[in-house]
């Protein structure tokens, strides 16, 4: 039963990092996101005010603690985070390059304008 709760859990690591590296950093996985979060928060609560439940739910699917099993849902959902966190900073990577670029374009010397005309598209700078 513990290899079947493996083979389990190393798919859903690699399904949900496929999900979250395909996409960017849009609502749905924002929303994916906070799920996640949000229901290892309540399997943690509950763990503490029913230890034995949990106790159970881990002999069922073959690990041996409920401790273990809070441990395999956290690094499942470390994952998580660190996946869509990666994909927003990546997002705001490329804005900011973009955003430079455009600035630079904007405010580079153009040779065939007199400072007259220069001065005249820039408000004066």
């Amino acid at each position: 039963m513990i290899i079947v709760f493996q083979i389990v859990l190393v798919l859903v690591v690699l399904g949900v990092s496929l999900v979250l590296i395909r996409g960017g950093s849009n609502a749905k996985h924002m929303a994916i996101r906070r799920i996640m979060v949000l229901l290892f928060a309540v399997a943690a609560v509950l763990s503490i005010f029913f230890p034995t439940v949990l106790s159970r739910l881990a002999g069922v699917v073959g690990v041996g603690r409920g401790t273990d099993l809070m441990l395999y849902a956290f690094i499942v959902s470390f994952l998580v985070y660190m996946s869509t966190t990666h994909q927003r900073f990546h997002s705001m990577e490329m804005t900011l390059t973009k955003l430079s670029r455009r600035i630079a374009l904007d405010e580079a010397v153009r040779p065939w304008e007199t400072k007259d005309e220069r001065d005249a598209t820039d408000g004066g700078r």
